[in-house]
């Protein structure tokens, strides 16, 4: 399983990612799923992936063999962000095409998906998800995050925290505290965490940190979000039970059945 998530705001852009693969319980290792294809003073090109391994590192492959090749196309050459996100689309489909018939003789769920965050000069910094389809879609302000795998554990707390006006910093501890709360609630999302902070309009990658297992920030944000919680909710008041017992029978749920 995997848990990856991308951050867009007014200053930049963050992007995170666990690094635990799995299959089945018995099976555990430890792959990297987010990439820097950046080509430093000209454009920054993030991505992260999840799903079907061999799909996404096939995919990958292609997409540093255009580098290689100086194809017309390829990250580095591509005028647009969104333009990037339908040619990574496209290479995916490719993959499939040739492989998903035989994955599904096995029963082998072929799908996968994307992040793709970054700037190109004449743009402003984007955030864009890629369906294993091939097509994309696109943060907003209304929504600044995107999340691809085992999303649902991490994602209350972007709700709660998260606007496209947080400050950078900030949405960096927001995505590793989204990340410790997927991991302490499903044991197939792991470290070691990758973490990226890109500010707008630098062109280049300067924060990018890997945490490990028992790194002394994640053990302290993670001891002080728990401290903090638990502090919060003592200090939530208790059902009034007397005030809510005395409410008309029609807002409660006890049934009068008689013969």
């Amino acid at each position: 399983m995997t848990y990856c998530l991308g951050i867009i705001t007014s200053s930049g852009l963050v992007m995170a990612t666990d690094s635990r693969t799995n299959a089945g319980v018995d099976y555990i290792s430890t792959h990297q799923k987010l990439y820097n294809f950046s080509n430093p003073g000209d454009r920054v090109i993030l991505i992260a992936t999840a799903g079907n391994l061999s799909i996404t590192q096939s995919t990958l492959t292609l997409l540093r063999r255009d580098i290689i090749a100086n194809t017309d196309n390829n990250l580095h050459t591509i005028p647009s962000l969104y333009e990037v996100a339908r040619y990574i689309g496209t290479k995916v489909r490719d993959i499939k095409q040739q492989d998903q018939p035989w994955l599904e003789k096995d029963h082998i769920d072929a799908n996968c998906t994307f992040l793709l965050g970054g700037q190109i000069q004449g743009e402003e910094p984007g955030l864009f998800l890629i369906y294993s389809q091939g097509n994309c879609i696109q943060a907003s302000k209304d929504t600044p995050f995107l999340q691809i795998g085992e999303a649902k554990y991490g994602k209350p707390i972007l709700d709660r925290i998260l606007s496209f006006d947080t400050p950078i910093d900030s949405a960096a501890k927001c995505a590793l505290l989204s990340i410790d709360s997927t991991m302490k609630s499903n044991i197939s999302v792991g470290p070691p965490i990758n973490l990226v902070m890109y500010h707008t309009d630098t062109f280049k990658v300067s924060y990018e940190l890997k945490l490990r297992l028992g790194a002394p920030y994640l053990a302290q944000i993670r001891r002080l979000w728990e401290i903090s919680l638990k502090e919060a909710f003592e200090r939530m008041p208790n059902i009034d039970w007397e005030d809510y017992m005395n409410l008309p029978t029609d807002d409660t749920i006890t049934e009068n059945v008689t013969d």
